[in-house]
């Protein structure tokens, strides 16, 4: 008995062509994925929705808190057995985890792109999107939250991120890796994630910048941040979570307005960890109230705070939510 797979396709280079005279990759006036679709209705009853048709860079956490209606809506409205949502590459990973954070369901949910757009030589679009519905369709992709497809590859939304501009292997998940590939005879699971807290989120208000710590930073920014009435901060500090002593002023001053900042580390593999006793080190900003990730990258840190926050969660909660 064929699946119903909800699809919800929503722009990038996937949706894309590449101007012959130009170079130019930008999108069409036809999405090739919708009529791709059509014709993958013989593996699967495909349910299509095209909320927007949109670059990745134009997405935000409103379109992220779109796409999660959509598929609790339908889900109300008839049997759906998995989710595939297409979107463009920059800003998949954010979109993945907002709505792994969110979205409180059992079905297969995947998200897919492309690094080649549809007129490309090599384009990786149409097969990725066949792997996903593939995936979406395995009984033993639910219960694993949000899960990201790409390049014969099944990876977590929570470890996923993008790690090379261009190339179709992109998608990776350091220290950890895919939990499961696609292969020609099956899709296979070879790793259980472990479930993540779930958020009520209705809407988006909060205002939550993200920095990144460098070498003779100092307070100038985060003076301003004080001034420009947000809600959290994340910073993605150095190595285990340590910030220059110049930015302490700056740190100081957040803190008194009771705003919550979040560490994570800039580095690419490990966590942040109070380790280091000195001016501006990590013990120093524990003992200061400074929240630390417990591995989140800063786009996700940033996300997950923001839903705690939309969800009225306090700041002295921050510590033990951002080490679930």
């Amino acid at each position: 008995m064929k699946k119903n797979i909800l699809v919800i396709h929503t722009g990038g280079t996937i949706s894309m062509f590449e101007d012959q005279a130009t170079g130019a990759v930008k999108p069409s006036e036809q999405n090739p994925m919708t009529m791709a679709s059509t014709q993958l209705q013989e593996d699967a009853c495909l349910i299509i929705e095209e909320p927007f048709n949109l670059p990745s860079p134009h997405i935000t956490p409103n379109e992220m808190l779109r796409i999660k209606n959509i598929i609790e809506e339908k889900i109300e409205q008839t049997q759906i057995d998995g989710v595939v949502i297409t979107h463009g590459t920059d800003t998949l990973e954010e979109t993945a985890y907002f709505l792994d954070l969110l979205l409180n369901i059992t079905i297969p949910v995947v998200l897919t792109g492309a690094m080649r757009s549809s007129n490309e030589i090599g384009f990786d679009g149409l097969h990725n999107f066949i792997s996903s519905i593939r995936v979406a369709c395995t009984d033993e992709a639910a219960n694993k939250g949000v899960l990201v497809v790409l390049n014969d590859e099944i990876h977590t939304a929570q470890n996923v991120t993008k790690t090379h501009t261009s190339n179709v292997s992109t998608f990776q998940s350091p220290q950890f890796g895919p939990i499961g590939i696609v292969t020609k005879q099956g899709v296979i699971f070879h790793h259980q994630p472990i479930a993540t807290k779930k958020f009520n989120v209705t809407s988006i208000t909060k205002n939550v910048p993200l920095l990144k710590a460098h070498a003779g930073m100092d307070s100038l920014l985060l003076q301003a941040l004080s001034q420009l009435n947000i809600d959290g901060l994340v910073i993605e500090a150095l190595g285990q979570g340590n910030l220059p002593p110049s930015t302490l002023a700056g740190i100081k001053a957040l803190i008194e307005q009771n705003i919550p900042i979040v560490i994570v580390s800039r580095c690419f593999n490990g966590i942040t960890q109070d380790v280091y006793g000195y001016e501006g080190g990590g013990k120093h900003l524990k003992e200061l109230g400074i929240v630390f990730s417990n591995g989140l990258n800063g786009q996700k840190a940033r996300l997950k705070l923001l839903a705690a926050l939309e969800e009225g969660r306090k700041k002295e909660e921050m510590n033990t939510l951002f080490h679930a």
